[in-house]
């Protein structure tokens, strides 16, 4: 049985330039590199009209169950300045005991460092009592249409099971084992559209101006208090990230004023609940003041919580016993494709320090990739007990 070095195996996928929606050869390479260990692999490409084709890798070793899944994604954000880089963010360097380039932290090197645990479980369990199996996107980062929701879908139409999956993800602020995830708040994105009546400036009582309106739709709907949280999730947050009238002239009122939001909300609401309260707001004061309105929508998943049974405290005590820190349960920070594969498993995500990702000069410390596979090892040895 092959052993896998982590630090080579993030060097090796580091280097395919995989940004959102090019895959660049990152799947079927991880998909070659799984088979030489045994395990059944399938390259599932889907695609929707409008959208880019993504490439998903499904693969297993085992037929029995339980089903233990590792899932993560090997698609990276683009890399900005690749002069303001250290390095060629796809030649990764070591320096300084850190390894450098884009994935090092979000989240190449997370997959390689369970792959090497993989291949040290298997070298002294080829029989074990269960599954081993790998959900791995290229759509992470990007629209998420054609990824790991599209791959759960074959797979409950395949019926095939999952009885725990932990997620890779950069989970720790500062250092390694200070966080387990168990849940994340849910995500809801939208845009709204005030249309009024274009006039001259000097002649206001001859115009709508839809801008005041939107304004004043912006004002009320900060001032709602959505929730004050629970124990285990914070208070759900409404924040607007753009307002665009696209008016060149200064002396004219505009047609047209449009605003964009999202909110980030917890297990008190859900994204139609939601829709139904801003869509009310929306519609009563565009009304008010003689306005049209036209909101869309963009749900990108429910909250979610995984309560804490026997794996997590499995993964917690394992955590505490490596790395010397006991970590928090928590739900902060945004979404993942855990959000898509709670709906057939329980998850948790646990992986590194998420400090650099999306940053220039992304790193990972050498000591944070071998405590990290020794993690994921020692909860197989456990998980297969």
């Amino acid at each position: 049985m092959t052993i896998i070095n982590e630090l080579q195996l993030s060097k090796e996928l580091i280097k395919f330039p995989s940004v959102t929606p090019k895959d660049a050869g990152a799947i079927k390479f991880l998909s070659k590199k799984l088979k030489k260990l045994g395990f059944n692999c399938k390259i599932l490409e889907f695609k929707d009209r409008g959208s880019e084709p993504i490439q998903n890798l499904y693969a297993r070793i085992g037929k029995k169950r339980p089903n233990l899944c590792y899932a993560g994604h090997t698609d990276v954000v683009p890399p900005g300045n690749m002069k303001d880089w250290t390095t060629d963010p796809f030649k990764p360097l070591v320096k300084k005991n850190y390894l450098i380039g884009r994935g090092a932290n979000d989240m190449k090197s997370s997959i390689a460092c369970f792959v090497a645990a993989v291949s040290r479980f298997l070298q002294k369990n080829q029989k074990f009592n269960g599954s081993i199996s790998f959900l791995i996107t290229g759509d992470e980062e990007g629209y998420a249409i054609n990824g790991t929701k599209k791959v759960v879908d074959y797979l409950r139409k395949r019926r095939e099971k999952i009885d725990f999956c932990i997620v890779g993800e950069p989970t720790n602020p500062n250092k390694l084992g200070e966080m387990i995830k168990i849940g994340r708040r849910g995500s809801l994105s939208g845009n709204i559209e005030i249309s009024g009546t274009q006039g001259h400036i000097a002649y206001p009582h001859l115009s709508n101006n839809p801008i005041n309106t939107l304004v004043a739709i912006c004002k009320k709907l900060k001032e709602i208090k959505l929730d004050r949280g629970n124990k285990n999730f914070q208070p759900s947050n409404l924040e607007f990230t753009s307002i665009n009238v696209n008016n060149k002239a200064h002396n004219v009122i505009p047609a047209r004023a449009r605003a964009k939001f999202n909110i980030r909300y917890n297990n008190l609401h859900t994204s139609s609940s939601l829709k139904k309260k801003v869509s009310s707001i929306v519609k009563k004061m565009s009304k008010k003041n003689k306005c049209n309105h036209k909101i869309d929508y963009m749900a990108n998943g429910d909250a979610f919580l995984t309560k804490p049974g026997k794996t997590i405290f499995m993964a917690k005590k394992i955590i505490k016993k490596i790395t010397k820190i006991n970590p928090k349960l928590s739900t902060t920070g945004g979404t993942s494709d855990a959000r898509f594969i709670k709906r057939i498993s329980p998850c948790l995500e646990f992986g590194l320090v998420n400090k650099t990702m999306h940053r220039i000069d992304e790193s990972v410390a050498l000591s944070d990739l071998r405590k990290l596979t020794k993690i994921y090892n020692a909860i197989l040895v456990e998980y297969f007990k």
